[in-house]
């Protein structure tokens, strides 16, 4: 019986929360990955108040 490996998230880029308005540095690159065939997505790390660009990937 073979084990499923389970997904884990790798970040691809971070940016510091503070942008200026009207500014989205982390959905811009998010975009531009989803664009190339990456499943890119922005998420907020609190601890170190950045945007984190991730992608779910499966160890190999």
């Amino acid at each position: 019986m073979g084990t499923a490996a389970t997904p884990t998230r790798t970040v691809l880029e971070r940016f510091p929360a503070g942008a200026p308005r009207g500014s989205w540095p982390a959905e811009e690159y998010a975009a531009a990955q989803r664009a190339l065939g990456m499943d890119a997505q922005v998420v907020m790390d609190l601890g170190s108040d950045q945007f984190l660009v991730v992608t779910d990937t499966i160890p190999q």
